[in-house]
């Protein structure tokens, strides 16, 4: 019975333990656009960007609202504790000419209960607030996407660079698999007593070598990964698999089909577009602060007095009501409204001089970005027919090798030709991953 408690005990620690493992981490499978999704939903930096669209509609409704009516009740009571003095002329009582008699009026106890009305009829600078408010929201929504489009342009260059890091550990593994297996050879053939053990220790060398760079690149990657899932919003302990790949024919032909550009194709020219249009509306709300504003107001009130605190067991209670309409006009304030207006034309200005200035930078982002795109894939290009070259050399110094026509020390620089070729090849096609995002980027087309 014990050995069966025991067991018992053992499998639901275990259960526990499974179940601590997998609620703790999570396996996830993701394309480009799952991780472009997933940083939208997760990353704090565009958290924040939507929690400024929230707070922009509270403005907004805050905007509303000073158009609305706006009703006030108010309930209030006062217990004289001495009645207040008032002075009558002592001549009404026949008294002295200028002479004075302090009497009281009033009750002791008294209470009112009033609601009051505010609407405002017209007032320029709050219908232009109301017309601006789309405005607004959609400068914050363009703002936050700003934001998304910055995060996305990242998390494309470092998930296609880890894409091809797998290129890169199997070139290094293919490397270690044929030095290794020259190792194999090589001691066969001093146990013939056909080459030194000076070879043998060069071959061995050459293996740690290439171990070594693959520690570094697999920690580099290690390193990538933790870059990717904390750009994404994404726990670090959660497991990420990219299911993506890339070719060299892949990042050449989206770019081929993005050639033509528009300013209006990037999210900053559309943002300083919107902020254009509210300096616009700034304008128009300081001009308008010229014209009058009219508003409507009314109030219903009770109120009754008494000697005794009895407001709730009948008696008199009487009613005033009222309805009022005011109109204000300015007539000076010293200038203040017209330098208001001067300032917002300024900021007008400015506007539009940042949206030439972002035209002019778009054109050489993108005529940049071209010529560095251009450049990268020809040097992946030539990269590739080397490094095939170079695997060719190898083969045939491998081949002279075994058959014993070639020495030692052609097969080493054949094999570091060969990695060499291989590093330039892999650091080609990292150049030509980011010179293919930032041109997508730059025509607006990412």
């Amino acid at each position: 019975m014990n050995r069966k408690k025991i067991l018992v005990v053992s499998l639901m620690l275990s259960l526990i333990t499974f179940a601590g493992i997998a609620t703790a981490q999570t396996k996830n499978e993701f394309s480009i656009a799952q991780c472009v999704e997933f940083a939208n939903k997760n990353n704090l930096q565009v958290k924040n960007s939507l929690l400024t669209i929230k707070s922009q509609e509270a403005i907004n409704k805050e905007v509303t609202a000073s158009a609305l009516p706006t009703v006030t009740a108010t309930v209030g009571g006062v217990n004289y504790l001495e009645l207040p003095v008032s002075l009558l002329p002592g001549e009404i009582f026949g008294g002295a000419a200028g002479s004075f008699i302090p009497v009281r009026f009033g009750t002791k106890f008294n209470a009112n209960a009033s609601i009051q009305l505010q609407q405002l009829l017209f007032d320029g600078q709050v219908f232009v607030a109301l017309q601006a408010r789309r405005a607004t929201i959609e400068l914050q929504q363009k703002s936050a996407e700003v934001t998304e489009e910055m995060i996305k342009t990242n998390i494309h260059k470092i998930y296609y660079q880890l894409v091809v890091s797998k290129t890169q550990i199997a070139l290094l593994d293919a490397n270690i698999e044929r030095l290794q297996k020259l190792e194999h050879d090589s001691k066969e053939l001093y146990k013939n007593g056909f080459v030194e053990k000076l070879d043998l220790d060069k071959i061995a060398v050459q293996i740690a070598n290439l171990q070594t760079e693959k520690l570094k690149a697999s920690n580099g990657i290690e390193l990538g990964y933790i870059g990717l899932k904390t750009l994404m919003g994404m726990p670090v302990k959660d497991t990420l698999v990219l299911t993506d790949k890339i070719s060299e024919d892949q990042i050449t032909t989206d770019v081929a089909n993005n050639q033509d550009y528009a300013y209006t194709d990037r999210k900053e020219f559309q943002a300083v577009s919107l902020g254009k249009k509210l300096n616009e509306y700034n304008i128009k709300r300081y001009q308008l602060s010229y014209l009058p504003t009219i508003a409507m107001s009314g109030a219903f009130t009770k109120n009754a007095q008494r000697n005794q605190f009895n407001f709730f067991k009948g008696g008199d209670w009487f009613t005033t009501s009222f309805v009022g309409l005011n109109i204000s006009a300015p007539i000076f304030d010293g200038f203040a409204r017209k330098a208001r207006i001067t300032k917002a034309k300024i900021d007008l200005q400015q506007t539009e001089n940042q949206l030439q200035n972002l035209r002019l930078t778009i054109d050489a982002e993108v005529t940049q970005a071209k010529m560095n795109f251009a450049t990268a894939i020809s040097t992946l290009s030539y990269q590739k027919k080397n490094m095939q070259l170079a695997e060719s050399v190898y083969a045939q110094t491998k081949k002279k090798y075994e058959i014993g026509t070639g020495s030692n020390m052609e097969i080493t620089a054949a094999q570091t030709d060969l990695v060499t070729a291989q590093s330039n090849y892999i650091g080609a096609m990292y150049s030509a991953i980011i010179a293919r995002v930032d041109y997508l980027k730059a025509t607006g087309k990412l």
